[in-house]
């Protein structure tokens, strides 16, 4: 199996690192490339990773790409495991809070179905 800087790129971001990131978009790797699954490195990227997140986002990631199984977004991904400062910044570059995941959820849905709380109450100012 032959690997892509798409399948570097999203290991890196799946490892939160930052730095490796960085490197691998300014050496020729596509933003929104997909990786041998079928994915961005903004939909595997450790969540918790806002250095990661900037990054990505910076260099014109999709913050709206969907799942090809679920429908999600990075937002809903975000939400789901409660991470606010994501979703924060997700939705700062234009991430559509309104999408709605193949269950018919919006990300607002996830997070009070999951009772996250601090996302559930972001999520209603916006």
């Amino acid at each position: 199996l032959i690997m892509t800087l798409e399948d570097d790129l999203t290991t890196a971001a799946a490892t939160g690192n930052a730095a490796a990131v960085e490197y691998l978009l300014e050496t020729g790797a596509h933003v929104n490339g997909l990786n041998r699954f079928g994915r961005t490195a903004l939909q595997v990227m450790m969540m918790g990773s806002l250095s990661v997140a900037q990054t990505l986002l910076k260099h014109g990631a999709d913050p709206n790409v969907r799942d090809r199984s679920t429908g999600a977004t990075p937002l809903h991904d975000a939400v789901r495991t409660g991470f606010v400062d994501t979703a924060r910044l997700l939705i700062e570059f234009q991430a559509d809070p309104n999408l709605r995941d193949n269950k018919n959820l919006r990300p607002i849905d996830i997070a009070k179905l999951g009772g996250h709380e601090e996302v559930f109450a972001f999520l209603e100012t916006e």
